[in-house]
């Protein structure tokens, strides 16, 4: 069955995706930080996508082309038609970095497995290793609308804007400053700490221990509870863009806020800007 209690019907249960796994009208995609994962195993029908080769650009630090992702969904056997239902590890990062992008470009009907790949292994549910071969549908994406997307000169004009709120979802130690990226992470700005006037609110606050989300009341209470309130505009970031496509999923599909935006150059591109401010809160040191 569907998640009920958020603001869209963006949310499906293990066992409505386990109920779906024959329907030649849902096709499920699972998008991984670990990207051999699929291969060891994944649900039965199941395909998967490679953010760092086929989500991202080859070249330029940028999302897929309209090109390459309109190749992507055709080989994937997707149609302007299909009910896309992601799910991935680390509580669907990437899967939420998948969703955001399907938005970007128009895609009409999109959602994610609640609790993920976590909740699929922790609950014994059929796996599979077979990939599956599918007629290409030659799918044409429209151009991008980028309303969910911010870009850094979105957000340095306003710094200090009382009605532009910041979402830090990096963890406390990145947003301090006392590491710049989570250890084993290649992608690393010059500089650390945070975007001045920004909230800390780790991502994996919006999760419970197994992988699902938390009630929409819960999220609220997280959100409102610094000051992020559906009546300004949201900006979520972290180092590249997928543990804040996360949040915004929460915000702007889960709790129905209007104005989130994702910016996805966020901790790589504005610690390594010159001439940028940051925040970096300077720790006292023992006995001073």
């Amino acid at each position: 069955m569907t998640v009920a209690g958020y603001a869209k019907d963006v949310l499906v249960d293990a066992d409505w995706a386990k109920a779906h796994l024959d329907d030649p009208d849902v096709r499920l995609v699972e998008v991984d930080v670990d990207t051999t994962a699929y291969d060891q195993s994944h649900i039965p029908g199941a395909i998967g996508w490679n953010w760092t080769s086929q989500l991202a650009d080859g070249i330029r630090r940028d999302i897929a082309s309209r090109e390459e992702f309109s190749e992507l969904l055709s080989k994937s056997g997707i149609g302007p038609d299909t009910t896309i239902v992601l799910y991935g590890d680390n509580n669907n990062w990437f899967a939420a970095w998948a969703y955001w992008q399907l938005k970007l470009f128009g895609h009409r009907d999109v959602r994610i497995i609640n609790g993920g790949r976590k909740f699929w292994l922790d609950n014994g549910l059929p796996l599979s290793t077979d990939v599956p071969q599918d007629r290409e549908t030659n799918y044409e994406l429209p151009e991008p609308d980028f309303a969910l997307r911010a870009f850094r000169d979105d957000i340095l004009p306003r710094i200090g804007d009382s009605e532009l709120v910041l979402v830090d979802v990096r963890s406390p130690a990145e947003f301090n400053g006392e590491i710049i990226a989570p250890p084993g992470m290649s992608e690393t700005a010059q500089r650390p700490g945070h975007i001045p006037g920004a909230a800390s609110i780790p991502w994996a606050q919006t999760v419970r221990e197994d992988g699902t989300f938390k009630s929409r009341d819960e999220l609220e209470t997280l959100y409102e509870g610094k000051g992020i309130t559906p009546d300004k505009d949201v900006i979520a970031y972290c180092r590249i863009g997928e543990r804040s496509s996360h949040s915004w999923f929460v915000l702007h599909e889960l709790l129905g806020y209007k104005r989130v935006r994702n910016y996805d150059g966020s901790w790589t591109e504005w610690g390594s800007m010159v001439g940028v401010p940051i925040e970096k809160p300077t720790p006292v040191a023992a006995g001073v």
